[in-house]
């Protein structure tokens, strides 16, 4: 059987499209194996990822191993300390071999970075949803009024109600 040839009609998938960008994002600052920046909470743990993320891996001259900072806030530094031989295996596992030799912990204030709060937490924030407004919420219905299918109707309106609560610009 032949393999098939791509063709542009197929889908791609999105990572194959950013690995690319991701992967020269990360060499610029040091991080040959990109999923040591992507899955970090995967790598330490999730007590570890809500304190810490890495922020560079640097080359010694006589390639004796790199050493990977880690960014953290003042108070969370010495108990990261304490886990520093825990957290270089963990990150070694994921390169498959002795990459990393030495971490060095750098603080931060809690408030820390120049664009506001440093926020160590990769869960994803919340929306805030107000309630729908009644000119709205009617306009979308009469749009959807004269379809047939209850699915389809349903559909329509809800498109309608988000294209016009839309801000406009």
């Amino acid at each position: 059987m032949a393999a098939r040839r791509p063709t542009a009609h197929q889908f791609t998938r999105a990572a194959t499209l950013l690995q690319g960008q991701i992967r020269r994002a990360g060499e610029t600052r040091g991080f040959a194996v990109t999923r040591l920046l992507t899955h970090w909470p995967e790598i330490v743990g999730e007590d570890v990822a809500r304190v810490a993320r890495p922020v560079e891996v640097s080359y010694g001259r006589q390639g004796m191993g790199a050493t990977l900072s880690v960014l953290t806030t003042g108070s969370q530094a010495p108990m990261l300390e304490m886990q520093k031989e825990r957290l270089r295996e963990k990150v070694n596992a994921v390169y498959g071999y002795n990459a990393i030799a030495r971490i060095r912990i750098t603080q931060t204030a809690p408030n820390g970075f120049a664009e506001g709060q440093a926020d160590f937490s990769y869960a994803p924030k919340s929306r805030l949803t107000s309630a729908p407004d009644p000119v709205v919420t009617r306009s979308a219905a009469a749009v959807a009024e004269g379809v047939g299918d209850e699915k389809l109707r349903a559909a329509i309106e809800s498109l309608a109600r988000n294209v016009l609560s839309r801000p406009k610009q």
